[in-house]
């Protein structure tokens, strides 16, 4: 199964680097009032491309066999992940004004930051 790894690994980084790309369209998107973001194939996309990282996600971890709370940096990755999904929906969609909803953005792409910098060093306080 190893020699899938660089497959899965391709694949997760790939959609990560969309997940994100779009995070922020959609986030800049919201800040000027864009209508290109409500149109349906900017709802859509999002959730294909996540849940294809999240597939590829969980083959990483299997192939690796990192798995959550036996492995600090995948729990620091998944807990990461958990406040950034949170903060997205804030962001995107129930942020009651357009300064909670720019936090919530900025506060998103830190995140992602802090995730990624994670998936690098493999250790949950990379700084």
């Amino acid at each position: 199964m190893t020699e899938l790894y660089p497959l899965f690994k391709h694949l997760h980084m790939t959609c990560v680097g969309l997940s994100v790309l779009l995070f922020a369209a959609r986030g800049l998107g919201m800040l000027v009032d864009a209508q290109w973001i409500r149109n349906k194939l900017m709802r859509v996309l999002p959730h294909i491309i996540d849940t294809v990282l999240l597939f590829s996600a969980i083959a990483l971890v299997i192939i690796l066999q990192a798995y959550p709370f036996q492995t600090g940096w995948v729990t620091a990755k998944i807990i990461g992940l958990i406040v950034y999904i949170a903060l997205g929906v804030v962001a995107l969609k129930k942020g009651k004004t357009k300064k909670v909803r720019a936090t919530a953005f900025i506060l998103g792409l830190i995140t992602v930051g802090y995730i990624a910098s994670v998936a690098v060093t493999h250790n949950p306080m990379p700084w």
